[in-house]
């Protein structure tokens, strides 16, 4: 009984110290949302049980080599054992019990995350190869950069123009995968006003490493002030421009497969684009103008270039009238 008693105290302590040091070393990045906090407590004690069963492994092995090695000169055989049926009820009993209760606490921290509130936020969210997109469809302007106001919950429905892409902002906790041909939602509520970086969590492609944006928190007062500073900048632009094309070009990811100085890529060169003849895969011609662009961007697959049948571009049917009007005001400046 002696040895039990020790063993357990020893388990107890390197228990509590083990779950002390993963304290310490700080694991998680600030919270920075309420649903953060959530996922937080069912972390902390899942980390609280890993720790006892560290301590329980370790410290019976380790006492054991000690307390029960061999004595110098003893050549006799161990003890036969034939087996403990009480023991192995108790560590297969145990064990179930545990997986079904953190089975529970987990699909009620699920709902915690999920809780809905009928004056969410919506903000449209698009993914594409390599890069994001936000659109606030209740104050009608969109932006590279996710802004949120603090202590209100946000719903982002998610779309993606290509692969399956992952939306994950490590101070949030939640991550959501954006799925080709689907919508998916993810809520939020910041709480933490700052800075943070939405990241891809899904390899993508080439470029995966480089798919962020910038997510900005901020009071309810400076989320106001932001979006009347944006409708009145988006109001005072007037026709197409070719600056703003050329940075949807590098936003959007269409420099990954489009030239602009004339070199071979993964799709045509935009450069002598515009009212030249393309040939098409079907031995046809077509005229390099207006609608033939805007059928290329929405419908890719309508007509395609000669030589590229093997490649299979996505269509971007988010993008606006005027958002398509700069990126041809763009094209017709590839001379």
């Amino acid at each position: 009984m002696r040895h039990f008693v020790i063993v357990g105290v020893l388990v107890l302590l390197l228990s509590i110290l083990t779950f002390w040091g993963l304290e310490a070393v700080g694991l998680m990045p600030v919270q920075a949302s309420l649903q953060a906090q959530t996922v937080d407590w069912m972390f902390r004690l899942e980390m609280a049980v890993i720790s006892f069963l560290f301590a329980l492994i370790v410290v019976p092995l380790v006492y054991s080599l000690l307390v029960f090695r061999r004595k110098p000169g003893d050549t006799s055989d161990g003890e036969h054992i034939e087996g403990n049926t009480r023991l192995e009820v108790t560590w297969t009993v145990l064990p179930l019990i545990t997986v079904l209760v953190f089975s529970y606490l987990g699909a009620v921290t699920l709902g915690e995350t999920r809780r809905l509130d009928p004056n969410a936020m919506v903000v449209n969210v698009t993914a594409f190869q390599w890069g994001w997109r936000f659109e606030y469809p209740d104050y009608g302007i969109q932006s590279n950069k996710l802004y949120l106001p603090a202590n209100r919950q946000v719903v982002l429905k998610m779309n993606s123009n290509d692969v399956i892409h992952s939306f994950w902002v490590p101070e949030f906790r939640i991550k959501q995968d954006v799925v080709p041909g689907r919508t998916t939602e993810y809520r939020i509520t910041p709480v933490r006003i700052g800075e943070y970086k939405v990241r891809c969590a899904e390899i993508c492609g080439a470029s995966h490493a480089y798919m962020e944006a910038p997510v900005v928190v901020v009071s309810q007062t400076d989320f106001q002030k932001w979006v009347q500073e944006s409708v009145a900048a988006q109001a005072a632009t007037s026709g197409p421009d070719p600056k703003r094309g050329e940075k949807l070009y590098n936003e959007l990811g269409c420099k990954a497969c489009h030239s602009i100085d004339g070199s071979k890529g993964v799709g045509p060169t935009w450069k002598g684009l515009w009212g030249e003849q393309v040939k098409l895969s079907d031995g046809t011609t077509v005229v390099a103008d207006e609608a033939y662009i805007i059928e290329s961007i929405r419908q890719p697959q309508a007509k395609i270039v000669a030589g590229f049948e093997q490649q299979a571009m996505p269509a971007f049917t988010t993008l606006t009238d005027a958002e398509l009007a700069d990126l041809i005001a763009f094209i017709q400046t590839l001379k």
